[in-house]
């Protein structure tokens, strides 16, 4: 039945938000499950859970205070510079809401207007992998104060090739691993190279001990893998070995590792027609207009990179990598005509959290345009993170003592209407290069006997059902009861021995869109 209120009552209802004090379950909980508990949970990077009200209330003061000073969610690039895939930040309001709660003591609520909790993928953050590849056994890094470079060589079992739409580092000594780099090998040398030793793997500092097929985006500290959006990917040969050299920190102790890496596929209805290459900017080969590339003690630096773009290209991302003495990041280009494109700007480096950065549009770069990339490093004593105490001369080199200009560029050759593509905007009319829109995935197998798998995907979070119509149009099974699920890719299995044989409909209804997927049942 409708309410009406009378004006004076109606006038103090709406009057009661801008003075009332916020709760948990009404104000909160939203704010904390969609940003916070991704990495603040079990299996994940944060050393705490937030997954209920005496968990978030326990660190409420923390939570306040990081939140204030935007040190959490962890995102460094300035927003006002550009714009990503996947930025993690809060706004003023949020961050207000978070502080006024605190200051009322933190109050529950009613908990019965709680939001469910995220159903969150598991043993990933982006959603369920089509391959998980693991160390067949642990490593033992030496306690010897040393950087280590192992390659481990990983046979993929692949006997198609595949499309890779993202690789997930999911490491198993978070405290060891510096980083990581993905290759493929379709030889079978680095098997070769690695049976010439005695320990897992082999020792190589510069690279893979191979000539790669193909080299993926990297695993750093703190960097959340991206999907690459529809009709873009990189290919994944049959028969090859996945190669992942580890960069194992320096440690006082021996120390293991043993990791795993989550590979997702494009999925057999997607059309991808286009392939992500890298160029590399390094401080050699006359790239630093102010080389070469060494910093002295007690000096602050900033080395000015150059690169000219001689075919018109769709860049798609990057990822500037420095180390402990880095400080800042400005990155842009220059077209022809002179106007200036901004990439991105970190204007407070943290080798702690590093990541690739993808645009939510191309930013094509005409023929003749120049890149510009400044990157400022502080090697003096007033540099907390400086790893030398006295500073020493620090030049080029892949130890944590050591300093980088490392700048990974993705792109695409430029195809007419890049321009016009937008990745985040899922209801955008263009045909061609989006952001992963909701899917339900072809239902197998198909016909289905004993058990069939549904697979979804979604992109952001959603309250869904999961339903299974007869041919008559009936209900028959509600295979999922309406519960919020997190974005990314999800997969379900499900026993058949209730059913008849014939035809049926699998919907996952998301309340504003219903997506359908025909199963025969034999």
């Amino acid at each position: 039945m409708k309410k009406i209120f009378p004006p004076l009552l109606l006038g103090f209802l709406i009057q009661v938000p801008s003075w009332a004090q916020p709760t948990f379950t009404e104000d909160v909980a939203e704010i904390i499950y969609n940003n916070c508990t991704v990495c603040h949970r079990s299996g994940e990077i944060g050393p705490m859970a937030f997954t209920n009200y005496d968990e978030v209330k326990a660190w409420g003061n923390m939570i306040e205070f990081v939140t204030e000073i935007k040190y959490m969610p962890p995102w460094k690039p300035d927003p006002a510079y550009s714009t990503f895939l996947g930025e993690k930040t809060l706004s003023d309001e949020e961050i207000n809401t978070i502080k006024d709660w605190v200051a009322a003591g933190m109050p529950e609520g009613d908990p019965a207007l709680e939001p469910a909790l995220p159903t969150f993928p598991t043993g990933s953050q982006i959603g369920t992998p089509d391959l998980v590849l693991s160390f067949e056994q642990a490593f033992t890094h030496q306690g010897n104060m040393e950087d280590q470079y192992q390659v481990m060589v990983i046979p993929t079992g692949l006997t198609t090739d595949q499309v890779v739409k993202a690789i997930e580092m999911r490491p198993g000594n978070t405290a060891l691993v510096h980083h990581a780099l993905f290759g493929t090998d379709i030889t079978g040398q680095a098997q070769v190279l690695d049976a010439q030793t005695p320990e897992y793997g082999f020792e190589d500092f510069g690279g893979f001990g191979v000539s790669p097929d193909e080299v993926y985006p990297a695993y750093t500290p703190g960097a959340r893998p991206i999907l690459y959006p529809d009709g873009l990917g990189q290919i994944m040969r049959a028969g090859s070995d996945l190669l992942v050299q580890m960069h194992y920190a320096p440690s006082p102790i021996d120390q293991t590792d043993s990791s795993t890496i989550n590979i997702f596929f494009a999925d057999a209805a997607e059309a991808v027609d286009r392939f992500i290459e890298t160029e590399i900017m390094l401080p050699f080969g006359g790239t630093l207009t102010n080389g070469p590339f060494v910093l002295q003690p007690e000096q602050v630096k900033t080395f000015h990179g150059v690169f000219n773009i001689n075919e018109k290209t769709s860049l798609l991302g990057v990822a500037p990598h420095m180390h402990l003495l880095g400080k800042d990041w400005t990155i842009y280009a220059v077209q022809p005509n002179g106007d200036t494109l901004n990439l991105v700007s970190i204007p407070e480096w943290d080798f702690n959290w590093q990541s690739y950065y993808f645009f939510k549009q191309f930013q094509i770069l005409e023929v003749g345009a120049v890149l510009h990339v400044y990157g400022t490093y502080d090697n003096t004593s007033q540099n907390p993170f400086n790893p030398n105490n006295p500073p020493q001369q620090v030049g080029w080199g892949e130890g944590t003592g050591d300093e980088m200009f490392y700048i990974p560029f993705l792109f695409v050759p430029y195809e007419d209407g890049d321009e016009d593509l937008v990745f985040d905007d899922p209801t955008s009319a263009n045909s061609g290069l989006r952001l992963p829109k909701n899917k339900l995935y072809p239902i197998y197998p198909n016909p289905g006997t004993d058990r069939i798998h549904v697979g979804f995907e979604l992109i952001h979070t959603t309250e869904i059902q999961l339903l299974v119509y007869d041919s008559k149009g009936a209900l028959v099974e509600q295979l999922m009861q309406a519960s919020s699920v997190f974005p990314g890719q999800h997969q379900l299995e499900f026993n058949l021995d209730n059913y008849k044989a014939g035809m049926y409909f699998v919907v996952l209804d998301l309340g504003y869109e219903q997506l359908t997927q025909k199963v025969r049942i034999e």
